[in-house]
């Protein structure tokens, strides 16, 4: 395999990833998250609102992840909320492979975003992923129940969590269900900003 397989996430101190609530999305705890990302000038760039953006190490993070990213699998409930909520040119500029029991022809966006929908399961999500990233990285974009799903599957080989100062309470947990028996983590590195913490893990079978 050319690739690895990866997730990258935001997530508060108390390990919560996303509300519970969709309508929640955009809320202020939400925005408070992922308040780390919108000021760096790679997240001005790709979603067209302008020059200017702060540079750095989060910059060069981001762009990065974005880089080595030759395609995304995300799950429905992503799906759903993505749709309502990104611009016509969707950020991915990639195909991207939903997992879902909805049957839907392939949607096409500006900018060499496709989202094309699969009915048989997050292996095959995967493997069609897979072809499509070429000797790229095949990142597992969200939500928390997808990313459970292929972490529990033994079908992740990388995941960086950006470690953000806030308290949600409750919502999704990233890892809320893991199966801890079959999991074992390798540090790969630390690296700290004045907004957030990344913490980069290899994933190895227990």
């Amino acid at each position: 395999m050319a690739g690895k397989v990866f997730f990258g996430v935001s997530m508060s101190l108390d390990g919560y990833i996303a509300p519970e609530s969709l309508g929640d999305l955009m809320g202020q705890q939400w925005m408070e998250l992922q308040a780390w990302v919108f000021p760096l000038r790679f997240f001005r760039e790709n979603l067209k609102l302008g020059e200017g953006g702060e540079e750095g190490r989060d910059n060069d993070i981001a762009r990065e992840t974005f880089e080595r990213t030759g395609a995304s699998v995300m799950g429905k409930r992503m799906f759903d909320a993505g749709e309502q909520m990104w611009p016509e040119e969707a950020p991915f500029h990639t195909p991207v492979f939903v997992v879902t029991h909805e049957k839907r022809d392939p949607w096409e966006r500006p900018g060499g975003t496709t989202f094309h929908f699969v009915n048989d399961g997050i292996e095959t999500a995967l493997d069609q992923a897979r072809e499509a990233a070429g000797d790229r990285d095949v990142r597992i974009a969200g939500g928390g129940a997808t990313i459970l799903e292929y972490v529990n599957a033994g079908l992740i080989d990388e995941f960086t969590i950006a470690l953000s100062p806030v308290l949600f309470g409750s919502g999704i947990r990233l890892f809320e269900g893991v199966d801890a028996g079959r999991v074992a983590l390798e540090p790969v590195r630390a690296e700290s900003s004045p907004r957030v913490t990344h913490l980069t893990y290899a994933v190895r079978e227990r």
